[in-house]
């Protein structure tokens, strides 16, 4: 059998083309941190503390690359308050309300199908465990 290329497939996408940004975009919004915190803030803009709250297993650490990555591709803004101790909230940009709609989607399938896929891995389990 002979290997499929990325010139064998009409607009695809490989690493060596500009195009390949795709993926980036796709790490970016499929990161399961990113998916949660852009649920959230579709709901309106939050501070810090209560994104950290509101995310059960997220790591400080964890939360602050998340952000600041969401905010250097445009879908997040944060706006800093001086006040003792500054007050930092994070919203939506338009862009970043556009994704929001397609992540609540996600998370309602998600919400749908989950008991249908802890079966599904369980079966799988018992049927391949060494």
């Amino acid at each position: 059998m002979s290997r499929v290329t990325h010139t064998d497939v009409p607009n695809a996408i490989s690493a060596d083309t500009p195009t390949c940004q795709l993926r980036d975009v796709l790490e970016r919004v499929g990161d399961k941190w990113s998916v949660l915190l852009m649920a959230l803030l579709g709901d309106g803009s939050r501070r810090y503390s209560e994104l950290s709250r509101a995310i059960d297993g997220i790591s400080q650490r964890m939360l602050t690359l998340t952000l600041r990555s969401l905010e250097r591709d445009g879908l997040v803004t944060r706006t800093v308050t001086p006040t003792s101790p500054p007050r930092v909230d994070y919203a939506l940009t338009e862009v970043g309300k556009t994704l929001s709609v397609e992540v609540n989607t996600l998370i309602r399938w998600a919400e749908e199908h989950r008991g249908y896929v802890a079966k599904s891995r369980l079966r799988y389990d018992e049927t391949y465990r060494a």
